[in-house]
């Protein structure tokens, strides 16, 4: 698998909201984990959440720098920016960095996850802090109820 190559088709096909191609690239049971609106499984589901991104912003951009894979796992750093278009911050740029988690079966994406700083995409588009607390908390309270948080956790009483 060429692991750029596979990048490129994801980013193009995010941009394009191109939901088959988009989903194309994924097992039939698999999984994407968006940082914002959870896990979709499947690829209908998957190429929804496309969807979903699309009526919530347009003008998307998305790449991918430093790729890693050994055909198993794949990891990236990339820069995502769009224009919001939620309620109160239509039109407002909003630009951001993370790493992105691939796990692949038969060369094709078995899980998507990601990781970014939340807060800073939130606040760019002027949403209010008491609004940005409540979309953290949201985040942190489905991150923490997972096996490995509640390890953590747990010796805090």
């Amino acid at each position: 698998m060429d692991f750029p190559d596979l990048l490129s088709r994801f980013a193009n096909a995010a941009a394009a909201n191109d939901g088959a191609a988009f989903s194309a690239l994924f097992t039939a049971d698999g999984v994407y984990d968006d940082g914002f609106f959870g896990e979709y499984k499947g690829r209908t589901a998957i190429a929804g959440m496309l969807q979903h991104f699309h009526d919530t912003g347009s003008n998307y951009r998305w790449d991918f720098f430093d790729p890693l894979s050994d055909g198993r796992t794949g990891y990236a750093r990339y820069r995502f920016s769009y224009a919001s278009g939620m309620p109160g911050a239509e039109g407002k740029p909003v630009v951001f960095e993370g790493i992105s988690f691939f796990a692949f079966r038969d060369g094709l994406i078995a899980r998507y996850a990601e990781s970014f700083d939340r807060g800073m995409a939130l606040a760019q588009q002027d949403f209010a802090p008491e609004r940005i607390k409540k979309v953290l908390l949201k985040l942190a309270a489905r991150q923490n109820a997972g096996p490995g948080a509640q390890e953590h956790l747990k010796r805090f009483g």
